[in-house]
């Protein structure tokens, strides 16, 4: 027995000379070594001095590691090297290598997995372009019309001279084709200028959100060719639906250039068919209200997907507001204007409104579009709040958070670990004397924030201790608690034991939703050696620290991963917030041989919202080209009812009015248009944002929402001037003439 092989080789121990040159891991009292303790390592070494039964031994000493630190096999035969290699040969047989942590990866087809991306926003992109998509198509089925209005002499004439209705129709579709296909190819070129655009901020504006400029814009020509098609198809439609309307007048009617259905309407008729109008417009407008209050309701209940609801209620809620308008606006039983002055005139401009109203409900859609976009956009912008000392709070009231390349065993919250750890401190008022920890155990891996561009399939996973659960820190957005404790404190869903064996863990809701792509109750798949881990999502916290990581209970965390030692994620809490950068400067000096890095947890939480700061910024960019085609749409709009009223200008101008009152009708019939849009755009926005707005970090825009006015404003009013300029400049003695 006297074998000192029966100690396996300790680095530090084994291969000392003398007791003195030792350096072991643990602490050691080296003044007790005897002289005949040094006689007998010279002599025997590691020779054990004892021996214990096998089961004492790892009742005392077992660990999380296992109960065994070597085999020793003794041959039947006494051919020790013949045994030794069959031994290994056979070993080498029967092990699996799995075992011992190898494995194969498909290095390639993860690669590829990964560089999908975290998020398709793509796939926001065109959320929010549909809004965009569908004010463009009812401004060029409105451009469209007013190009076939003012040729409607021309359509009567080839009526008159034998054309067919078809044939004509078919010259008008070739027409159209040429200028949708002329059309769409310029929208192709402004496709790829938007998109170089974008990439050009994304590598210089945004660049530290990205944390990349290897960033190149990629062309399919495949979706070119779809959206070209796309925007033919759509033109062609609009045309069809304007020559259809036309179809319906006499070839007199259109001779005189009125596209009417008889060629002696009578009013009553008429007034008929505008109260049928609006009764229609009350009845949809009514059931879309009713269609968007349920589908937010479910939204706010999580029957259904924030993103579906957020959407399909906004688009709900934004037709809606609009039938509302088209019925008001062809109401019927408007008092006479009767008076004089400023408020007289703007008055008469208001009823001017209602003359076509269904080129002002589509000013009002263009202008509200663009707003709803960028008021709901702008919600969700962090402004650089500055966090409070709260432990509902995104920093959970931690002012600074620590990570260590090399795990800490030692509990620096004790005098012990601080001794060790060279923590322990003696002047009077030192930074370091009020520090406390919260530890976390940590399982390398993928980031799971917004930081990263790529989908993770193997995310970082930490663990903190029991007594960080007790203290029940930071907010949740939502958890599966069932028990009141639970509800109390949704930490201790950790704790839960599920009858399949899945381990709960606890995400950040951001990253859960938009770069996990789960939801609560939803397993990750963890491939653990030759086992699949299930991880299944029991809460989310809100706007959190914790966006790069999954949380799991330490007891789960040891079992799972029992090869992990030691704390490498620390929440730093101080007494004095103020004395932050000294504390992060000596923590950082006297662990500097653990690779102690620590940061403002402020910082960090920056850096997610800088990410998310600048996808809002491009989305925001199709709320500003959706404000340009409003404001040119407008002003054609204008422009044309102007010209089309040039003989109601005619004869106001001779009974006395004059250019000063022409103006304020224009301007005061725009103003209208471009309050209706603003709160049409703005309301439905906020509301449609409403149940993520009381369970997330939403905040009202304000200073975005003045600027948004202005600028509408400004160009309304600018648009207004040039139209009356236009109308006023063209002679109206023959107009007047005609009336």
């Amino acid at each position: 027995a006297a074998d000192r092989d029966l100690v396996p080789d300790y680095p530090g121990i084994t291969g000392s000379e003398t007791f003195a040159d030792w350096d072991p891991p643990f602490p050691i009292d080296l003044k007790r070594v005897r002289t005949q303790d040094e006689d007998y390592w010279k002599r025997y070494r590691t020779t054990p001095k004892g021996f214990i039964p096998l089961e004492v031994g790892q009742k005392l000493w077992g660990s999380r590691f296992g109960k065994l630190t070597s085999l020793r096999l003794w041959p039947k035969s006494g051919r020790l090297v013949e045994t030794q290699v069959a031994f290994e040969r056979s070993l080498r047989e029967e092990i699996d290598p799995q075992y011992a942590a190898f494995s194969i990866l498909p290095v390639r087809a993860q690669g590829l997995a990964a560089s999908r991306g975290a998020t398709d926003f793509g796939e926001y992109f065109l959320y929010f372009s549909f809004f965009l998509v569908i004010s463009a198509l009812l401004l060029a089925a409105l451009f469209f019309k007013l190009g076939v209005e003012q040729r409607l002499p021309e359509i009567g004439l080839l009526q008159a001279v034998g054309f067919p209705a078809g044939r004509i129709r078919t010259l008008f579709l070739a027409e159209g084709m040429i200028v949708a296909v002329m059309g769409s190819l310029i929208g192709l070129l402004g496709a790829l200028a938007y998109g170089r655009l974008l990439m050009f901020g994304l590598r210089t504006w945004w660049v530290e959100a990205v944390g990349t400029t290897m960033l190149t814009l990629h062309v399919s020509p495949l979706s070119m060719a779809l959206g070209a098609a796309g925007g033919v198809f759509a033109s062609l439609i609009c045309i069809v639906w304007t020559l259809r309307q036309v179809g319906r007048s006499s070839t007199r009617s259109l001779l005189t250039g009125a596209a009417t259905a008889q060629a002696n309407p009578v009013e009553h008729k008429e007034s008929e068919t505008r109260r049928q109008r609006f009764f229609t417009s009350f009845r949809i407008a009514t059931s879309l209200s009713v269609g968007a209050i349920l589908m937010l309701t479910a939204t706010s209940l999580h029957l259904i997907g924030q993103t579906a609801g957020f959407f399909g209620g906004a688009l709900l809620l934004l037709a809606a507001s609009l039938c509302f308008q088209s019925a008001w606006l062809r109401r019927e039983g408007g008092t006479a204007i009767r008076g004089k002055g400023w408020w007289s005139v703007s008055r008469l401009g208001f009823r001017n409104a209602t003359s076509r109203p269904g080129r002002s409900v589509l000013c009002i859609a263009l202008i509200a579009s663009a707003a709803f976009i960028i008021v709901a956009v702008d919600s969700f912008r962090h402004r650089g709040e500055t966090l409070a000392p709260d432990r509902k709070s995104g920093s959970g009231g931690f002012p600074l958070l620590a990570q260590s390349l090399l795990p800490l065993v030692h509990d620096p919250n004790s005098h012990e670990g601080r001794e060790e750890l060279n923590l322990a401190t003696d002047e009077a008022g030192s930074p370091l004397s009020s520090v406390t920890f919260a530890r976390f155990r940590v399982r390398p891996g993928d980031d799971a924030s917004c930081l990263n561009l790529y989908q993770p399939g193997n995310p970082k996973i930490i663990a903190p201790t029991p007594d960080f659960i007790s203290e029940n820190r930071f907010a949740f957005q939502n958890s599966l608690a069932s028990t009141g404790e639970e509800k109390q404190n949704p930490w201790l869903l950790l704790n839960r034991e599920f009858p399949d064996g899945a381990v709960p863990v606890i995400a950040d809701a951001n990253s859960m939703t938009y770069v996990l792509h789960l939801k609560l109750g939803d397993d990750f798949v963890l491939q653990q050696g030759d086992r699949p881990v299930h991880l299944r999502l029991v809460a989310a916290l809100a706007d959190s620290v914790f966006q790069s990581e999954l949380v799991m209970a330490e007891k789960n965390f040891l079992r799972v991963f029992p090869e992990q030692e030691g704390y490498r994620f620390f929440l730093i809490d101080t007494q004095s917030p103020e004395q932050s950068p000294a504390i992060a400067a000596a923590l950082e000096d006297r662990l500097a041989d653990f690779g102690f890095d620590v940061q403002p947890t402020g910082e960090r939480l920056a850096n997610f919202h800088r990410v998310e700061n600048t996808y809002l910024s491009t989305f925001q960019m199709l709320g500003a080209l959706g404000l340009l085609l409003g404001t040119l749409g407008m002003a054609a709009v204008l422009l044309r009812n102007v010209l089309e009223r040039r003989r109601e200008l005619a004869l106001l101008r001779a009974v006395g009015y004059n250019s000063s009152h022409f103006t304020l009708m224009v301007v005061a019939e725009n103003a209208l248009l471009l309050f209706c849009g603003l709160i049409t755009g703005t309301v439905t926005a906020l509301l449609a944002i409403a149940p993520v707005f009381f369970s997330q970090h939403a905040q009202l825009p304000s200073l975005s929402l003045g600027l948004l006015l202005l600028a509408v404003l400004t160009s309304g009013l600018t648009a207004s001037i040039l139209a009356t300029w236009a109308a006023l400049r063209s002679p109206l003695l023959p107009a007047l003439r005609t009336e």
